[in-house]
């Protein structure tokens, strides 16, 4: 099976248009710099799919004035690459130009008490950038099912929010988190760490751990799992550990299969999230 690179979005739209009725496809969007996350991503979309696309997009609109939108990691023939040795059937690589072609665009707002607490709070606009550019490419790929990571939980939860709010028919498919060898959450931006911020970057999955653990063993008081997270985190520029619900809700208890923990540190220059769903 030969990939296919489009980079038009009517490219894509005739693409669409000749497939046949019957077929069911699976969509991953991504900003690129794939690895092990984004791969597991594209299995769950071939096992469930007859067809899989992959977007490769660095969306400029989720990103801030001070963040790292000009050097995140791009390198195209290589995600390519990665995509054809998947057996993706297309890539869709669109420029800036194409999936914003007005100086006025039109945006989506996140719902006030769950787009604006956590990253919302820290990245002013980020969900605006996030949601606009999903709507966007569910509008144009159609995809009967679209698949994220839980590492992005707010942004998942999002997501979610978004194809319900909107009545899009098609159906948010979450994937567990991908680790290393070493336990960190897989991510476009671990290439910035060092060495040394790799080893401290460690203590967020540790923090998670032992969190966990303690839930194994019978705690649910979440003031006193997140202060044994920031036991764990010292030395860590946090920005926020917290316990919340589905809806982002603050909570003082942990309830099974309706809780998760939220972690959002700076290691060196390097800011890194990670979660456990519970």
């Amino acid at each position: 099976m030969k990939t296919l690179l489009l980079s038009a979005p009517g490219e894509f739209q005739d693409y669409r248009r000749q497939l046949h009725k019957d077929v069911c496809i699976g969509f991953v969007p991504t900003m690129g710099a794939l690895h092990e996350g984004h791969l597991s991503l594209i299995k769950a979309s071939k096992q469930n799919n007859t067809h899989t696309v992959v977007s490769i997009f660095v969306n400029p609109t989720q990103f801030g004035a001070n963040e790292d939108f000009t050097q995140y990691p791009r390198d195209i023939q290589k995600d390519f690459k990665i995509c054809q040795e998947a057996g993706v059937d297309v890539v869709f690589a669109p420029e800036i130009s194409q999936m914003y072609p007005n100086n006025d665009e039109i945006s989506i707002n996140p719902p006030k008490n769950m787009g604006y607490i956590y990253e919302g709070f820290i990245r002013e606009g980020h969900f605006n950038g996030v949601l606009t550019i999903v709507l966007k490419l569910i509008h144009l790929i159609c995809p009967h099912h679209i698949y994220f990571g839980q590492k992005d939980a707010q942004q998942l939860l999002l997501i979610k929010r978004l194809v319900s709010d909107t009545f899009l028919p098609t159906k948010v498919i979450p994937c567990p988190t991908q680790r290393d060898f070493d336990g960190l959450a897989l991510s476009s931006r671990n290439i910035y760490l060092s060495p040394q911020d790799r080893k401290e970057a460690l203590k967020i999955p540790i923090a998670l751990q032992n969190i966990k653990k303690a839930i194994q063993e019978g705690e649910i008081n979440t003031s006193v799992l997140i202060e044994l997270g920031k036991k764990e985190l010292k030395g860590l520029e946090v920005a926020y550990l917290d316990a919340c619900d589905y809806n982002l809700v603050q909570i003082q208890k942990i309830r099974q299969n309706a809780s998760i923990i939220l972690i959002a540190a700076k290691v060196g220059k390097t800011r890194l999230i990670d979660n456990l769903w519970i």
